[in-house]
């Protein structure tokens, strides 16, 4: 199976660290088509229940970040392009060809706010033989969705291209009946289009453009002491949120084993939210977001294969641009904030893996990076604040045999500073890098007669300059470096074929992430648990496919107790989930049946927001799909 986790091409048994790969007809043959389904598939992988389209906060290996932090503990990466917050973390994983869930720190080849890891989407590249997917679902409370994915050569051998769309659109699932209506109704469309150009067999081009919007109704939160999905809201919520991505990507054989690479992006994610906060009849408190977020990236990088070694240098520098504007409606009228942030990077890369012997490999890495941030308020006043660090990698790595890898590796982390933007009675003050150093020890490889797939991993991480938020109530946020904690952890992966037909998947994570010192206004927070980070998570599939060809799958997940603040006052219960579906393929046509959460299972966020909002967890769906491949 070959990865570039490394941005480079390896077999998966060669990276040196704990990584998932899920391919892109096994996700759509499972009907995954979130972030979130991928994650419950993963050890020490998931989000913070938040519940509003478009914006998703990654947890791994026991850290998170905040939303109002403009930042994230793991990047993601779809064809190379960041996304560096929880804004517009989110992708409907149409038209992929597969999906790397890389953890640990990984800040010294992907830089900022890879401090816990990487999740790199790679879509289906145009050319080769043509293709063409089309996908329509029916499910409860009136779901809709129409999804396609087509592409191939115009010119032979020159030029390609592909296109993806989807449109969805289901009903909510929280009464509101002062209004008469569903409160979170949903509705999302977007597409991607990939023009691909290769003038020779040594250069490679591809222009790409992508485009998510969102037309739904509120979160999915209610009061914290009404258990029933209901409320009294007489305010108006909507989230009318959009992204969108233009990239240029040129690759280039210098050489028969030198290779250049050019990368440059745009991101933008326009944070269009309305949302009441108190679900009374009365407008009485309720916050908007209107943000535009704009994220200028290039990089360039060469690397090299030699007989014993490969190297890879690179250069990378990115600008973000944020205009935010935020209101708040209060008993005492409404408030607003108006500021401009901004800021750049600068960094140079490199990483060289050397053959010590024929069952030896030592790798070595580092990055020198400076970041710069500044704030500017609409009263014309300017801030400025910048950081340089470097961050080293050390992996040792043995061949016990041709099946069998073990590995053992030192790296740093860090997730960028910023301006608390929205805290202009204190001057919006400014807080530091989050900073990691993880030691790491793991074992993959194949067994009986490669029928099993394994993988294992123990990793144990000092966390200083700890970034924590503070809500005091609703638009009211602080984030200070306040804490230090320490993390530690255990990750199992197994796919076993079982026999001709059956197939069982299984993942489980382990993790204890505590503070060894925090203490607020509160109380003191020490050896508590670090907030959406939960002790346990798991995944066990079961797959059968018959020769005539009908199949079927059962896929349980779960996930320990999650405190939602530090004092570990509100949480959301352990919980497992189960997903059913079967189906009957023929040549190229396909129908599956499915009941996501099919015993209805709640598992409610209560105390969201310090104790203001009961996030909903989502109800049993059932539904069909029929496919056509041509």
């Amino acid at each position: 199976m070959t990865v570039t986790a490394n941005k480079v091409e390896q077999w998966l048994e060669e990276v040196p660290a704990s990584l998932s790969v899920f391919h892109g007809d096994d996700l759509r043959e499972a009907m995954v088509e979130d972030l979130a389904s991928v994650a419950r598939r993963t050890p020490s992988f998931n989000f913070q229940p938040f519940g509003q389209s478009g914006t998703n906060l990654p947890v791994v290996r026991g850290l998170t970040s905040h939303v109002t932090a403009f930042s994230s503990s793991m990047l993601m990466l779809v064809d190379g392009v960041p996304t560096l917050m929880g804004q517009g973390f989110e992708h409907n994983l149409l038209g992929v060809e597969r999906v790397e869930v890389l953890r640990g720190p990984q800040s010294t080849l992907y830089g900022r706010n890879a401090e816990a890891g990487v999740l790199n989407i790679h879509t289906r590249q145009p050319g080769g033989e043509p293709h063409a997917r089309f996908d329509a679902v029916r499910g409860s409370r009136d779901k809709r969705s129409l999804r396609f994915d087509l592409g191939g050569e115009l010119i032979t051998d020159t030029l390609s291209a592909s296109f993806a769309g989807e449109w969805r659109e289901q009903d909510g699932f929280i009464d509101n009946p002062h209004r008469g209506r569903t409160e979170d109704d949903r509705e999302r469309y977007g597409g991607r289009a990939a023009l691909r150009w290769t003038p020779s067999p040594s250069s490679d081009v591809t222009l790409r453009y992508a485009r998510q919007a969102y037309r739904d109704g509120g979160a999915q939160w209610g009061r914290v002491d009404v258990p029933q999905r209901v409320v009294h809201s007489g305010t108006a919520s909507w989230n009318r949120s959009s992204g969108r991505v233009l990239a240029l990507d040129i690759q280039h054989e210098l050489t028969e084993n030198l290779h250049f690479r050019s990368l440059s992006a745009r991101h933008d994610f326009q944070d269009h939210v309305r949302q009441d906060a108190d679900f009374q009849p009365l407008d009485r408190l309720h916050v908007e977001r209107d943000h535009h977020l704009s994220t200028l990236s290039q990089e360039f990088r060469l690397d090299r294969e030699g007989s014993r070694h490969r190297w890879l240098l690179g250069l990378f520098a990115d600008r973000d641009e944020h205009d935010l504007g935020f209101r708040q409606q209060t008993p005492f009228g409404m408030q607003h904030t108006d500021v401009d942030l901004g800021g750049d990077s600068r960094a140079l890369f490199g990483q060289w893996t050397q053959s010590l012997t024929s069952d030896w490999s030592l790798t070595l890495g580092g990055r020198i990076e400076r970041n710069r941030v500044s704030l500017t308020a609409e009263d014309g006043g300017r801030q400025e604040r910048d950081w340089r660090r470097f961050t080293p990698k050390v992996a040792l790595q043995h061949e016990w045999s041709p099946d069998t890898h073990l590995y053992a590796s030192y790296a740093e982390g860090f997730r960028a500073g910023g301006f608390n933007a929205f805290a202009r009675a204190d001057g919006f003050p400014a807080y530091d890098p989050q900073r990691v150093a993880s030691y790491e020890v793991g074992l993959k490889g194949w067994a009986l007669d490669r029928r099993l797939r394994y993988a294992a991993a123990a990793y144990w991480m000092d966390v200083n300059d700890m970034q924590v938020q503070q809500i005091t109530q609703p638009g009211v946020v602080h984030v200070t470096n306040a804490a230090k904690a320490y993390s530690t952890g255990l990750e199992l992966e197994a796919d076993y074929l079982l026999g001709a037909h059956w197939s069982l998947q299984a993942a489980l994570g382990v993790n204890r992430t505590r503070f060894r010192e925090f203490q607020d206004l509160a109380g003191d927070h020490r050896g508590n648990h670090n907030p959406f980070v939960p002790d346990l998570d798991g995944y066990l599939g079961l797959r059968y496919d018959a020769p005539s060809g009908w199949y079927a799958q059962a896929g349980l997940s779960g996930v320990g107790r999650t405190y939602l603040d530090a004092a570990n006052d509100h949480r959301r219960d352990a919980y497992g989930r189960l997903d059913l579906s079967a189906g009957y393929r023929h040549r190229q046509y396909g129908i599956t049946a499915y009941v996501d959460n099919a015993t209805d299972e709640r598992y409610d966020a209560v105390g969201f927001l310090n104790g203001m909002a009961r996030v909903y967890s989502e109800p049993r769906e059932l539904g069909l799909r029929v496919s056509v491949d041509l």
